[in-house]
């Protein structure tokens, strides 16, 4: 088992980096050029800032078992073809049975943006997202590793 992140917009790599160093698992943080990411433990993998670049790395490199972190959910669901475990930097779980239901709101949500130039404000995340994440990591690292 190994961690691989979507690291280009993910607010929880120090919280991932403490738990993989914790647990001694390899951790993988994928990001384009444009960004600047720090790491004390871990592997940084850099990818051109091509549309769609660390996604593709990040499923070429992933095998059965890895934990994936993204908020992409597109990603997600290629993932879980590989039976990885892909979890969102809230702490949700994305699986069979939900990914379908996710690409539709997500495409709902598309049409609506280009039929009216207006989009729903995501909540700002908070401390308990971050608790909720950390809890969801942890028990997928006890149960499925």
């Amino acid at each position: 088992m190994r961690i691989l992140v979507d690291g280009d917009s993910c607010p929880v790599i120090n919280i991932i980096e403490e738990i993989a160093k914790e647990y001694k698992l390899e951790l993988y943080v994928f990001f384009d050029v444009n960004h600047n990411i720090t790491l004390d433990y871990g592997h940084f993998v850099r990818v051109d800032e091509e549309y769609q670049a660390a996604d593709m790395e990040i499923y070429n490199r992933c095998q059965q078992g890895d934990i994936v972190i993204t908020g992409d959910y597109g990603l997600a669901c290629i993932l879980l073809g590989k039976d990885a475990i892909v979890i969102s930097s809230r702490g949700n779980i994305y699986s069979d049975y939900n990914i379908e239901y996710l690409l539709m709101q997500r495409h709902h949500s598309a049409q609506m943006r280009r039929a009216t130039g207006r989009h729903q404000s995501h909540r700002k995340r908070d401390r308990e997202d971050d608790l909720k994440f950390e809890d969801v990591l942890i028990e997928k690292i006890k149960t499925e590793g």
